[in-house]
């Protein structure tokens, strides 16, 4: 694991080489007492504070990637909204499965809450981070809590079964293979019987008051049609929905804006769907 871990942070560092563009963002480093043990966070200051706050949850299969391998992500994000964002370094399985890392990113949700009251607040996450993004979303809906202003999945994966024609179509010879994404889920959810759990399958789960959602998906991604249909879902259920395709992109284009001229379009897109949504509402108390 310390080397599948190491490969995919020395394959991150290898597009990560225009975060200068963002100039003027601080970033601190902290720990968080969880109760049962501390995870890491990584909060960014924007040069123009415009109040708003997100919450990120990066991606890595729940297994690999944390705030290193996701820094630019970040960074385009505080930069492009003007919003403080706390990007969560969850514990990863498989030393820590389901529900661990989903419960630290409720932890950290309640943190950056606190520690930045009064803002429109988003939460966020790409891929596996995207679907811990909306798990955490439905947990504070069903406990009354954090009212998030909106959603930004990107890429979620959203069926533990993969039974969609994009899986069987992308699954080979498009950067994400189908057999790591099983091999994912295996780690991240060991018992299948959990596999049912509205947190993990998100098509199935209730998505009826749930925050309005940006959905981004990739054209070649095994995980597209997943996207597409959980958008069409939250809809049926009422729930505000952008979705943003990305024409010609693979899955994990977000960590592919410094190098590919499409990926950056992509990138800029979703952020635009999300400012968008955001500045429809009225000022945050």
């Amino acid at each position: 694991m310390a080397q599948l871990r190491e490969r995919y942070a020395a394959q991150a560092a290898h597009v990560r080489r225009a975060t200068a563009r963002h100039a003027g963002i601080e970033t601190k480093d902290q720990l968080i007492d969880a109760g049962d043990g501390e995870f890491g966070v990584r909060t960014y200051l924007p040069p123009t504070d415009r109040g708003r706050l997100v919450t990120y949850l990066h991606g890595g299969g729940w297994t690999v990637g944390d705030v290193d391998t996701h820094d630019p992500v970040c960074r385009a994000i505080a930069s492009v909204l003007g919003a403080v964002v706390v990007s969560v370094d969850y514990r990863r399985a498989p030393e820590h499965p389901h529900p661990g890392p989903l419960r630290d990113g409720i932890a950290a949700s309640e943190w950056a809450e606190r520690a930045f009251p009064g803002r429109h607040h988003v939460i966020a996450g790409d891929s596996a981070g995207g679907a811990l993004a909306m798990g955490i979303a439905m947990h504070h809906r069903d406990h009354g809590g954090i009212g998030f202003a909106a959603q930004l999945l990107v890429y979620p994966p959203a069926d533990p079964q993969l039974r969609s024609e994009s899986a069987r179509k992308y699954g080979s010879g498009y950067l994400s293979q189908v057999e790591d994404l099983h091999w994912y889920y295996d780690q991240y959810v060991p018992d299948p019987a959990h596999r049912t759990d509205p947190e993990i399958d998100l098509l199935s789960a209730d998505h009826r008051g749930l925050p309005p959602a940006v959905i981004g998906t990739a054209e070649f991604d095994p995980l597209h049609d997943e996207g597409v249909e959980l958008a069409v879902r939250l809809a049926a259920d009422g729930v505000e929905v952008h979705h943003v395709p990305a024409p010609g992109l693979v899955h994990g284009y977000l960590l592919m804006a410094d190098i590919v001229p499409a990926a950056a379009v992509a990138t800029r897109n979703v952020l635009a769907a999300v400012e968008h949504m955001l500045a429809s509402m009225p000022m945050a108390q």
